[in-house]
């Protein structure tokens, strides 16, 4: 990947703050005229560095208002079984392979307690190869949705 010009960077925090900002507000402010800047965002979103564009749902709202990580530990040998069936499992909505104490960082989302129980229960501890697991509920998130370009 090549190194990013000062005006992507700029575009690069625009959009991250706020991807719904029209391209004429966009080039205005990074200081291009619309198909340059146009042009600047298609070769981001090809090179990889701009991956895609989604609204935030407020989980509450929907109904999951319990967010729970779960830390797996997951018999070596059917590893690829496990995450493609947590690609599949709709209530897992991140996992991170890691290193350490566990194998994977899980974050999911339930309704409430009792539908964490079914979850923890019927579901995670069914899921191939898992050999133990051990979960945090979340109180209160204090800060989620970080922008990566802030420190850039």
């Amino acid at each position: 990947m090549s190194i990013l010009s000062r005006v992507d960077l700029s575009i690069l925090r625009i959009l991250e703050a706020d991807a719904r900002i029209s391209f004429a507000a966009l080039a205005e402010r990074v200081g291009l005229s619309k198909s340059p800047c146009w042009s600047r965002v298609q070769a981001l979103e090809k090179q990889g560095v701009i991956t895609g564009y989604r609204a935030r749902i407020d989980a509450k709202a929907v109904g999951k208002g319990l967010t729970v990580y779960a830390l797996a530990t997951v018999e070596f040998a059917r590893a690829e079984a496990f995450e493609a069936a947590v690609l599949r499992h709709p209530s897992i909505i991140e996992c991170h392979s890691t290193a350490g104490a566990g194998d994977y960082l899980l974050r999911i989302v339930a309704a409430d307690v009792a539908d964490l129980d079914h979850l923890l229960r019927k579901e995670l501890s069914q899921l191939p190869g898992v050999q133990r697991y051990t979960t945090t509920v979340c109180m209160k998130a204090i800060k989620q949705d970080g922008l990566l370009t802030a420190g850039l």
